[in-house]
């Protein structure tokens, strides 16, 4: 477990946890090493994220993050829809998460997402 924890590639370990499974070790990964997420690789991390959400809220919300921040940063406009539905499902996550520690609140993202990506109405225009 702490060779695959020490992988010099974070997803190919998070991959290892998640068929292992060792969910608490697969969040632990997610918020140790944030940058290190690949928001192309949505294949992986949403499954990912339903994994982790009922027990480990932050972790998947880092994983629905990434795909997003990917998404809009790299205009990927095919996949604004399912990065809209993310954003919605890390609003439902955030009631759930007692301390974001270094991390940016959900207001906080909503508000960095609306000055850097205000004007991607085709993303925009998803959220209800």
């Amino acid at each position: 477990m702490n060779q695959a924890a020490a992988h010099p590639s974070l997803l190919p370990a998070l991959d290892f946890f998640l068929r292992w499974p060792s969910l608490e070790r697969a969040a632990r990964l997610l918020i140790d090493r944030p940058d290190e997420i690949n928001g192309e690789r949505y294949e992986l991390l949403v499954p990912t994220a339903e994994a982790l959400s009922a027990r480990f809220p932050l972790a998947a919300t880092l994983a629905l993050r990434a795909i997003i921040d990917f998404t809009l940063s790299n205009v990927r406009s095919k996949r604004y829809g399912y990065a809209a539905q993310h954003l919605v499902e890390c609003e439902g996550l955030d009631g759930r998460i007692e301390d974001y520690g270094t991390f940016e609140p959900y207001a906080t993202y909503i508000a960095r997402l609306k000055r850097d990506h205000g004007r991607k109405t085709g993303f925009w225009g998803h959220i209800t």
